[in-house]
């Protein structure tokens, strides 16, 4: 019986833990993607005895998919000269994927699609406008250099997706605004957590766990920590991170970094400057199962970033009983309550730290069960199926109907 075909095309290797919401979002399609599809995804290859430019059947989550890595990338956590995007487009090129349904993440590799046959599905993770706002800040999209010629573009590639999905509500409302013609294919589809990875611990058990990474990092037993976790890029703003740090002056708190990026080294020489080497440890990028131990431990999940879509990694603090500090940044804001979580309204170090301050000294009032029962409705499970089973229903009926 043929099964419809969903190809994915982003430049990563599922089987290579990498940062990233749009990469963590793939593998819960993985995962939880109705068994009626026939699932393909277009990446890239981070070892060099993977043949480039070959399907091979891969597993992950017990579901076999077939992967082809299109060009060789060492390590997609650190943007190169040439932007990812760029040489993934340029790979594209002269290939025909046509598939029944076909899911993008950038707008760049459409460009090269037009020959193909079957549904194109654009998802959109961040919040272009504000991707775009602020040419002169250092680092983020190359485009915010150019803005006129991305919605250029934009504007020409648009009209070929079936079906645009915006992790963040006001991305949903730009594009309707921006392109009235195709409003009826504009949904707003919020991010997801995964509830088998991300849960919370019992209180007893959370103050054990808490006290022996204290231990294990040479700490005080009495140490709480505050976590991070994302690409060390600007648009996370780590070094305004930093200087919360230093501007929190609490005995007792410990910063967790977890992640890598092109920013590293001037976060490093940032910590000795300001003398925090005592006051923050970078782990480097984790697997998730990992991760998860640290939310599940930590008095606070903190994000300093300028833009964002939905972070993923609020829903997953949130999930495993972390109230979540934030700037006003991206969906998390819209639906972080008083009782789990506090938005910064200035991106600044004093107001960041107040905040912090505030969660530290006053816990009961973030309980873990405000937390979890916010990241409730974004189950992955729920979120993946949902959507999916409505493009299969869609399918089917199509199908029916051409007989």
């Amino acid at each position: 019986m043929y099964r419809p075909i969903l190809t994915i095309f982003y430049q990563f290797n599922p089987l290579n833990p990498s940062i990233g919401g749009i990469q963590t979002c793939i593998r819960y399609i993985i995962k939880y993607l109705p068994v009626e599809f026939e699932l393909r995804l277009v990446g890239v290859g981070n070892n060099r005895s993977m043949p480039i430019g070959e399907w091979q059947e891969v597993k992950l989550y017990d579901r076999k998919f077939l992967f082809m890595p299109l060009l060789y990338l060492e390590n997609d956590n650190v943007r190169g000269l040439i932007p990812t995007t760029v040489k993934y487009t340029m790979a594209l090129l002269g290939k025909n994927f046509s598939s029944d349904f076909m899911q993008f993440y950038r707008l760049e590799p459409t460009l090269v699609t037009s020959h193909w046959s079957g549904s194109r599905i654009f998802h959109i993770q961040n919040d272009i406008e504000q991707a775009m706002k602020g040419a002169s800040r250092e680092g983020g999209i190359l485009w915010r250099r150019f803005p006129w010629a991305y919605f250029a573009l934009e504007r020409l590639l648009v009209n070929q997706f079936d079906l645009v999905l915006c992790c963040n509500s006001n991305s949903a409302k730009q594009y309707r605004q921006r392109y009235p013609t195709i409003t009826d294919r504009v949904s707003y589809l919020p991010n997801a957590v995964d509830g088998d990875i991300f849960y919370p611990l019992s209180d007893e058990e959370r103050q054990i766990k808490r006290k022996l990474l204290a231990q294990e990092l040479g700490l005080d037993e009495k140490t709480r920590f505050i976590l991070f976790a994302g690409r060390l890029h600007p648009q996370k703003q780590p070094i305004l991170l930093i200087r919360s740090i230093a501007a929190l002056k609490h005995s007792h708190s410990h910063l967790l970094i977890v992640g890598q990026g092109e920013l590293e080294d001037k976060i490093r020489a940032e910590i000795t400057q300001l003398g925090l080497s005592n006051k923050i440890t970078l782990l480097g990028p984790l697997e998730q199962s990992k991760l998860a131990n640290l939310y599940q431990i930590s008095s606070i999940f903190i994000l300093t970033s300028a833009y964002e879509g939905l972070a993923l990694s609020s829903l997953e603090a949130l999930a495993c009983g972390t109230p979540v500090v934030t700037t006003r940044a991206g969906e998390t804001p819209n639906f972080l309550t008083a009782d789990s979580g506090i938005v910064c309204e200035e991106q600044e170090p004093t107001a960041i730290a107040n905040a912090l301050r505030q969660v530290l000294e006053h816990s009961e009032k973030y309980p873990a069960e405000a937390c979890t029962r916010v990241a409730k409705p974004y189950s992955a499970r729920d979120v993946v199926s949902g959507i999916y089973n409505k493009l299969l229903k869609q399918w089917q009926q199509k199908n029916v109907s051409c007989k």
